[in-house]
């Protein structure tokens, strides 16, 4: 395979970090020719340059500078526009509206442009207007409420943006790419409202259909998804290290108990009155060896049981390397350092390393000249810094 699923597909990205520039970056990696656009330095909007090796360093990727608070500035990028796919923004409900750049603007120009809007509860209701982050967004969701507790009862913190990332990003993508699909059909483009609390809900739909349908109201050790059994938990070794066991079939439960010596458990497994001592007994067996010892018996002998392992060790897993999910790359300084490859299923893998560019390199010149704005034009509002 070597044609990109995106080739072709340009796509505009006004924002800087979070779902919508985890979205440009999944669309990209798909081989969409995407171009992050920002605020020229003085044009005093508050502009967010994340570490060049974040979001893969916008491998890939142009980037160009508009104050779109100016007549010029606007006026370039909805040059820019005209042409496009996909407009990816993440301001307030509003905001792209005020500065001339909203749905409505850009579709008269261009009505078959897929314009993804992403906020932290979308451009209607109560709260859209509310600012937010990643915890917000799953605590109104009710995902927190069904974490594990700290030690003072208060939710944990989930060690990814979940949020962020499942429920924004690739809610956008995906939202993004059917809106792409439907156009081949209707010709016409559309206004996608990508609301992260939303996709935040629909992580937790397992749940609320239960409750829903059965009044059953979820919480944590309520489920055996949510730690109510001892097939399904963590525990910890003689290393300090630890183990997760995800035991659920009977199957896999029988072969576990087997190997460790309790038998005796098989047939308790979802007896809520013998969780506590099928805990300890696990947990007093798992303490007995180390993490790694236990993987390698456990591990293939359909028991369910994986390492939980930090980033460091979760970069050098074995199946993660045999699958590449680890890629070269080089620093805008020449420096070669490593990145987190594209996963997702059907992309086209690339050759050699990947080059990161300065992240303060602008394109916006280039761009502008091949969309056919004249370079005395482009010339006098750069001078103007209209763009940058």
């Amino acid at each position: 395979m070597s044609t990109a699923a995106l080739e072709g597909v340009r796509v505009l990205d006004l924002a800087s970090v979070g779902p919508g520039a985890r979205a440009s970056r999944i669309l990209a990696d798909y081989g969409a020719a995407v171009t992050k656009v920002g605020a020229v330095p003085r044009a005093g909007a508050v502009q967010i340059t994340p570490p060049y090796y974040a979001y893969s360093g916008n491998r890939g990727m142009t980037r160009a500078l508009f104050d779109l608070k100016s007549d010029d500035g606007r006026g370039a990028f909805l040059t820019l526009a005209k042409t496009a796919d996909v407009i990816i923004e993440s301001f307030r409900p509003g905001v792209v509206d005020k500065l001339g750049v909203g749905f409505a603007a850009v579709s008269d120009l261009n009505p078959r442009i897929v314009y993804c809007s992403t906020s932290g509860f979308g451009q209607t209701g109560p709260r859209s207007r509310w600012a937010g982050h990643d915890v917000n967004y799953l605590a109104t969701a009710g995902f927190l409420d069904c974490t594990g507790r700290q030690a003072d009862g208060r939710p944990a913190l989930p060690g990814a943006t979940v949020a962020d990332i499942a429920a924004g990003g690739m809610q956008a993508a995906m939202a993004t790419m059917a809106a792409l699909l439907r156009r081949e059909r209707t010709g016409a483009g559309e206004h996608l409202d990508v609301s992260i609390a939303d996709g935040a809900f629909a992580l937790m739909s397992l749940y609320a259909d239960e409750y829903l349908a059965t009044g059953v109201e979820p919480g944590p050790g309520h489920y055996i998804l949510t730690g109510r059994y001892a097939c399904y938990d963590t525990y910890t070794c003689v290393d300090g290290k630890h183990l997760s066991v995800g035991a659920i079939e009977p199957q896999f439960w029988a072969n576990l108990c087997r190997l460790v010596g309790l038998e005796q458990h098989i047939a308790s497994q979802t007896d809520d009155a013998a969780q506590q001592q099928i805990r300890a007994d696990l947990a007093a067996v798992f303490a007995t060896r180390t993490r790694d010892e236990w993987v390698a018996e456990l591990a293939a002998a359909d028991t369910c049981v994986a390492p939980v392992n930090t980033v460091a060790e979760a970069i050098l897993d074995e199946q993660y390397v045999a699958r590449g999910l680890v890629a070269d790359a080089t620093a805008p300084d020449g420096t070669a350092f490593r990145q987190a490859a594209p996963i997702w299923a059907g992309t086209v893998e690339t050759d050699g390393p990947y080059a990161i560019r300065d992240p303060q390199l602008t394109d916006t010149a280039e761009l502008l000249v091949a969309a056919g704005v004249a370079q005395e034009d482009v010339d006098r509002m750069k001078e103007e810094g209209a763009i940058a």
